[in-house]
């Protein structure tokens, strides 16, 4: 379909178009995030306006092209994949802290993409779910999740109380610790998904999002095998930090942090879970998981912290030794 609707497109007036996500690396090497779409010619008006959710899907990847990855002067040159994503890790020299690599591409602009680079130091870092964690979504629930993903206004989304504060007071507690936001939700929406972290005074990090749409072997991919994949992936990348997981009852975070503890147990400093009240445990999809169920199944209830908002989960984490 995108093969026959591309030339149209381009006959149309249509262009390349870059779009950078935030990556993450170490003074080595970075993993470098994004897509190459293609985009009207007046596609980058109205840059700060609302936006609703189904325009982030209304887009035309473009598939197997090579795109210049510029990281302080060096060049490599990855490709595309068939849903036009770049995720490429390439080498480096860089500064720990806020850098930014470039992208380029024959015929579009030239973008700036941002990466955080960890200081070899840096012992301590925290990976937070978005859905019902840091923003109030309800996901699971069909009906529910596909007016919140393709129809609300991304101002009406609305944070979960006290979680900023937290954030924020945990990054004062380790000024270098990185924040990883892990989300089964789709890239599409990664743009929508940083204005509403930014707007909430969250602190900036990468967004580990998944692709949107079927795989070669089923028809809808799998936010826990995304999820499982990808913290495995970090344990793999820095095996020298330990984190502190962030997450609900609503879905299967503590399913999945509780096994990646068991697997894992000298990289977990702490796992601190957002109790959703009996209505916003329905509407997500399910009862809540009982607060003892996977640390009590693998040994670790002393380091599990549970509470419904994130004046409690400061609170715990605090007599945790963490804030």
């Amino acid at each position: 379909m995108y093969e026959r609707l591309e030339p149209r497109l381009r006959q149309r007036g249509w262009r390349d178009a870059l779009v950078p996500y935030t990556g993450y690396g170490m003074p080595s090497w970075v993993r470098v995030f994004g897509r190459l779409l293609l985009s009207r010619p007046e596609g980058a008006s109205g840059r700060n306006r609302a936006v609703r959710g189904w325009r982030s899907f209304a887009t035309l990847p473009v598939a197997d092209e090579p795109v210049i990855v510029d990281v302080g002067g060096q060049q490599h040159e990855v490709r595309t994949d068939r849903g036009g994503y770049l995720d490429a890790v390439v080498e480096a020299e860089l500064e720990p802290g806020w850098r930014s690599v470039r992208l380029q591409r024959a015929g579009a602009e030239a973008v700036e993409a941002p990466v955080f680079v960890l200081d070899p130091d840096v012992r301590f870092a925290v990976v937070s779910d978005i859905d019902d964690t840091v923003m109030v979504t309800a996901l699971p629930r069909p009906l529910l999740a596909a007016w919140n993903t393709f129809v609300l206004d991304e101002y009406a989304r609305s944070p979960v109380p006290g979680m900023a504060v937290l954030y924020e007071r945990l990054m004062r507690a380790h000024p270098d610790a990185p924040v990883f936001y892990l989300s089964t939700g789709a890239w599409n929406v990664a743009p929508a998904l940083t204005r509403f972290l930014s707007r909430n005074l969250y602190p900036p990090g990468p967004l580990l999002l998944t692709d949107w749409g079927p795989t070669t072997e089923r028809w809808f991919r799998s936010g826990q095998a995304h999820k499982r994949t990808t913290l495995a992936r970090l344990a793999a990348e820095f095996p020298h930090i330990r984190w502190l997981l962030i997450g609900d009852d609503g879905q299967h975070d503590p399913e999945i942090y509780g096994d990646f503890a068991a697997s894992h147990p000298d990289n977990v400093a702490a796992v601190a879970i957002r109790q959703l009240s009996p209505t916003q445990s329905v509407l997500a999809g399910g009862l809540p998981v009982p607060a003892d169920g996977p640390a009590e199944a693998h040994g670790q209830r002393g380091s599990w912290m549970h509470a419904p908002d994130g004046a409690g989960l400061a609170r715990l984490l605090g007599e945790h030794g963490l804030l």
